[in-house]
């Protein structure tokens, strides 16, 4: 099958003018079908950027982004929402859980967003739960939820439109050492059962290791280092 991501000659920066700070420096990558790529790179080398630009949650100063078959830089605000809302699901470093949502409410928002049909949303809300083992707290709210918890939710939620691509920005980076490294190998076994295409940004060397491709951002500058094959977890 063909590629479902192509970054072409990506440039952006913050600021403008002479002031202008660059951040990507002529990316380029492509990613197929089930393909699963991780990120690396130190603090402010561009990757939660270049993840958000991939994501359609902004547009680049240059270069050519392709999701799925549909040219993101050309599309306007309402038409990049409709495509992260349908083809794209995304995990960030905090659940963003609607705090007054139930997690089974919370799971079915993009459904909602969707018109899916009650019966229907409830089928599949209940399902990816129970794929995250978190069947027997459907009814709770993130507040009676551990950290953990509630990135399981975010992972499920962010599977609920079945997205041709799934974008993960540091999805462990706010759990401590075992709640992290269970969250990773989850997001890793659902991805990888759904022949997913996946980007995730992580430092991780257990899933860096089980990566299709590792990518660095360095000065502006994405380049394949691995990935360097490292035992099971302990």
């Amino acid at each position: 099958m063909g590629a479902v991501v192509e970054v072409e000659g990506l440039h952006h920066s913050y600021g403008q003018g002479p002031d202008a700070a660059p951040v990507l420096r002529g990316v380029s990558l492509t990613l197929g079908h089930g393909e699963f790529v991780a990120v690396t790179g130190r603090p402010g080398s561009g990757r939660t950027t270049l993840l958000g630009l991939v994501g359609g949650l902004d547009t680049p100063v240059s270069g050519r982004i392709t999701v799925d078959g549909v040219r993101l830089d050309e599309l306007g605000e309402q038409e990049r929402l409709r495509l992260r809302r349908d083809r794209i699901g995304f995990v960030f470093p905090s659940s963003g859980l609607l705090p007054v949502l139930t997690a089974a409410e919370n799971v079915g928002v993009p459904l909602r967003l969707r018109n899916v049909p009650p019966h229907e949303r409830d089928e599949r809300v209940a399902r990816l739960l129970a794929e995250v083992g978190l069947a027997d707290r459907a009814g709770q709210r993130p507040d009676e939820l551990s950290g953990e918890q509630r990135q399981r939710v975010a992972i499920a939620r962010a599977l609920a439109n079945h997205p041709a691509l799934l974008v993960a920005d540091e999805p462990a980076a706010q759990l401590d050492a075992g709640g992290g490294a269970a969250v990773l190998e989850l997001l890793h076994t659902l991805a990888r059962a759904r022949e997913l295409t996946t980007l995730v940004a992580t430092h991780d060397p257990w899933l860096l290791s089980r990566a299709d491709r590792v990518m660095e951002l360095r000065d502006g500058r994405l380049r394949e280092t691995g990935p360097e094959r490292v035992p099971t977890r302990p």
